[in-house]
């Protein structure tokens, strides 16, 4: 089962191979993340809380 790699939620093959960079198994960073978010080809901390 595909999980986050930041907090370990599960997440769908599908947004694996939607959102994962090239070449890794799992992402770096899911919707369920309240303290990071994806920008661009990076992550970064969030600047607001997420609701």
């Amino acid at each position: 089962m595909p999980t986050c790699g930041n907090c370990e939620s599960f997440v769908t093959q599908r947004y694996v191979d939607v959102f994962a960079p090239s070449g890794l198994e799992s992402v770096r960073v899911c919707p369920s993340c309240e303290d990071l978010v994806r920008d661009g080809n990076g992550v970064r901390e969030a600047r607001s809380s997420r609701q």
